[in-house]
């Protein structure tokens, strides 16, 4: 489990505490000790929720809470204290932005009504798992990746809704004002046709009529019912939807986010191969240098032989005349 940043840490950059701190952070025991820690927090908020628990041990568990949370302040610092004189760079990853906004909701002052919202923001602790583990990251990026997609089967998929919500109250409006009366409750009812919430409910009693369905009094109440039998039209009209809304259109959006993982899982693989071909260049490159600069010794003592040599022989050329 490596983070991104620790792959593309530049030791030459920093001073040797930043590159302690490197090594600390990107050691293996060190992630999942925060990994550990992500947990236990998620299970301290989990058990906060009990009454009987924070009666008996509500001391312990706000203290244990409180030494989470400034373990992840010492982690943001760390992280930071890694980059040396350059730890605004910590804020140039995503992922820690995220982590570090978690971590800073906690500390603002909410109190009364608001207080709500720092339970909420302890809560979002856990959501950190995603930053330690890559697999995680692998599927929000992939989920991210697949949003335009989703948004264009998004609007197909309301028009779709809207066509046959128009046809329901225009079809079902006299037999089922509960479920077909208006526009918005013909797409409430459409959402649990394609959901698959006693879906068939609905269609029997477009089939059969509302007489033979048992309202209840209460549900009758306000609404004026004519009832209608129309066995085919129907079956037709609601298999029909939940073919289209269900069976293709929700597969449809399947087959975007596995699509979206794929194309995120090849460009981790690309990063990967080529931060090997990299650190493969770089060490053929000092071989290269070691070697290159092994034979400039070996050139410059020959020459200075060569030096030594040709004076012996311009001294003994002078001796002889």
């Amino acid at each position: 489990m490596m983070e991104p940043q620790c792959m593309e840490y530049v030791r030459e950059e920093h001073g040797p505490l930043a590159q302690r701190l490197h090594d600390v952070v990107c050691s293996s025991l060190f992630q999942y000790f925060i990994l550990a820690m992500i947990v236990l927090a998620a299970i301290v908020v989990g058990l906060e929720t009990s009454e009987t628990l924070m009666a008996s041990y509500g001391y312990w568990l706000k203290l244990a809470d409180s030494i989470i949370l400034y373990i992840f302040v010492i982690e943001a610092i760390m992280k930071m204290g890694q980059h040396g004189k350059r730890w605004y760079r910590y804020f140039k990853d995503p992922w820690n932005i995220f982590d570090f906004s978690i971590v800073a909701v906690c500390f603002l002052p909410f109190a009364g009504h608001f207080a709500a919202v720092l339970r909420l923001a302890r809560v979002l602790r856990a959501l950190r798992l995603v930053t330690q583990v890559p697999k995680l990251q692998l599927l929000v990026v992939s989920l991210l990746k697949s949003m335009p997609s989703m948004g264009y089967i998004g609007i197909l998929l309301l028009l779709l809704f809207y066509i046959y919500a128009v046809m329901g109250v225009f079809l079902w409006r006299e037999n089922d004002p509960i479920h077909f009366g208006t526009l918005g409750r013909s797409m409430l009812s459409l959402f649990r046709v394609v959901t698959l919430e006693d879906w068939t409910d609905l269609m029997y009693i477009q089939m059969w009529g509302s007489d033979a369905y048992p309202f209840t009094p209460e549900e009758r109440a306000g609404f004026t019912f004519e009832s209608k039998s129309n066995p085919v039209m129907g079956a037709a009209y609601f298999i029909s939807f939940v073919l289209f809304g269900t069976m293709i259109m929700l597969n449809l959006f399947i087959g975007v986010i596995l699509n979206s993982m794929h194309e995120a899982q090849d460009e981790e693989d690309r990063k990967k191969r080529q931060q090997h071909i990299d650190e493969a260049g770089i060490a053929s490159l000092d071989d290269e240098i070691v070697t290159i600069e092994k034979e400039l010794e070996e050139l410059s003592k020959h020459l200075r032989y060569l030096r030594g040599r040709m004076k012996r022989e311009i001294d003994d050329d002078y001796v002889g005349q």
